[in-house]
């Protein structure tokens, strides 16, 4: 695999098709999870494992699942890897696991998961397949964990758990609600939309300027 090819598919994962604000997949854990930076991260971590892992296999069995039955298969590999995501956190991370709660089994039924898997994974090579698992899931985490820490920070005055100032003298409970969530993620994708298109529209005047000057040579 070339440079290139590695680059396209960082710059897929992490801007281009953003799972959270580009795609807009995986919307319950990114409103439900974000009221604190360390769930959010941690509820990133654990799909980019689960992306990682079920990509692989998914891609290693392409050319042997069956068309008929590949939706099923593909739900099988992924619960497989969701639960062993689940014991280890259980076992080794026991306060992370308790504050993910019922929404680290339901990463099965995530649909940035099940997408990968029949979008990518079940039509490329291996290495493809893990490095989009990779570069997905880091964008998944980068997404939730901005929103956790903005979230955190006005409605609790901390970021990751450490106090920055006594929240009785400025903080807004409201970003710790559910309408704060679905505000912060509007804002978020408006930003994001913003700024990717302003990038965008550069690129392509730029594309037209060396465009003309061939021309004109």
């Amino acid at each position: 695999m070339n440079f290139k090819k590695i680059k396209n598919l960082a710059l897929d994962g992490l801007v281009k098709q953003n799972p959270t604000f580009k795609l807009v997949l995986g919307t319950c854990p990114t409103l439900a999870l974000t009221t604190a930076a360390t769930s959010s991260f941690g509820m990133g971590i654990a799909v980019t494992a689960v992306l990682i892992f079920s990509n692989i296999i998914i891609s290693l069995l392409r050319n042997i699942i069956p068309d008929k039955v590949r939706i099923p298969c593909f739900i099988v590999i992924i619960a497989t890897f969701v639960t062993i995501v689940e014991l280890a956190m259980n076992k080794f991370l026991p306060d992370l696991y308790d504050s993910l709660g019922v929404f680290l089994p339901l990463i099965v039924v995530n649909c940035l998961i099940l997408g990968r898997a029949e979008a990518f994974a079940s039509k490329n090579p291996v290495l493809d397949s893990a490095l989009d698992g990779l570069f997905m899931g880091l964008g998944f985490t980068a997404a939730l964990t901005l929103m956790g820490i903005v979230r955190e920070l006005l409605s609790s005055a901390s970021i990751f758990g450490i106090q920055l100032w006594d929240p009785t003298v400025f903080s807004i409970k409201f970003f710790g609600s559910s309408a704060g969530a679905f505000l912060t993620y509007g804002v978020f994708i408006a930003l994001f939309t913003v700024c990717y298109n302003a990038i965008e529209n550069k690129a392509r005047r730029a594309s037209a300027q060396k465009a003309l000057a061939k021309e004109a040579e």
